[in-house]
């Protein structure tokens, strides 16, 4: 704890620097994301080598990455641009998918609707079917957020400082309190961009939450159904009848002009006069 406090400024910085590499690849990595998501599923044919392909993208270890790339396009290896650029290839991998299967969510039917309506391909994409595809691509973003932070601290074995920096100098320097600030910043950070990403959908996408609040209400009216064709139990005890008829505690039922039927089948008037039912 006093390592914490003595090195509060250096946790800070090293947080903030954290959170502008990992920011930076989870926006490109949507921006880049959306157009291959719709060529995936706009194009049956091609969906299967897109998926395959960004699939095979995660599969690559992230320090073999950090190494080859650098190799192949000449940029150095010691710089925030080459592990952006990592982290944006991992975050594609994971949104193209989330893309593809938010599109695949969208009715049918309101896209025939929309098409009726003389909305042209552009706008019924940015108007009709990225909103509805939404909430998917939001839970496959929120995936992807998580994972890059995380994966973003293996930069300092390439000498860009971060908060993985935290790990090898507490490993090295044998001091566990800096090791564990590193294991706490990175959740805190996670949890903190996961919140944002839930509230941010909930503002962007207020349908969401009113079609979880129907679900949560269920159905109007608040009238309770007996076991047997809806009847309706009494304050008392009592049970209504389908016809309006209510029955007593001891078994008699009271008509619709309050004459009450005793147990042998006599009708007791509203005087107190039994009358006989007719053979």
């Amino acid at each position: 704890m006093n390592w914490v406090v003595d090195n509060l400024g250096l946790i800070v910085e090293l947080t903030v620097i954290h959170l502008r590499q990992s920011l930076i690849p989870i926006a490109l990595g949507l921006v880049l994301s959306v157009p291959l998501g719709w060529v995936a599923w706009r194009y049956r044919l091609v969906r299967g080598p897109v998926i395959v392909l960004t699939g095979l993208l995660y599969t690559i270890p992230s320090l073999a990455l950090l190494i080859l790339m650098p190799a192949a396009f000449g940029y150095s290896v010691i710089s925030e641009e080459n592990l952006v650029a990592a982290l944006t290839i991992y975050a594609v991998a994971i949104l193209v998918r989330a893309v593809a299967d938010g599109l695949d969510s969208v009715d049918a039917d309101v896209l025939q609707a929309s098409t009726a309506m003389g909305f042209a391909a552009r706008r019924r994409f940015l108007t009709v079917e990225l909103p509805l595809a939404g909430p998917v691509i939001l839970a496959g973003l929120r995936v992807t957020a998580v994972s890059t932070i995380s994966l973003a601290t293996v930069g300092i074995l390439i000498g860009v400082e971060n908060l993985g920096y935290l790990f090898t100098n507490g490993q090295q320097r044998r001091i566990i309190p800096e090791v564990l600030a590193g294991v706490v910043a990175v959740v805190v950070i996670a949890l903190l961009v996961d919140v944002l990403l839930v509230l941010a959908g909930r503002a962007l996408m207020p349908w969401t939450r009113r079609a979880t609040l129907r679900q949560a209400q269920g159905p109007k009216g608040g009238q309770a159904q007996g076991p047997k064709g809806g009847q309706a139990q009494g304050p008392r005890g009592q049970a209504q009848g389908p016809r309006g008829q209510a029955q007593g505690p001891r078994g008699q039922a009271q008509g619709p002009r309050g004459q009450a039927q005793g147990p042998r089948g006599q009708a007791q008037g509203p005087r107190g006069q039994a009358k006989a039912v007719s053979a």
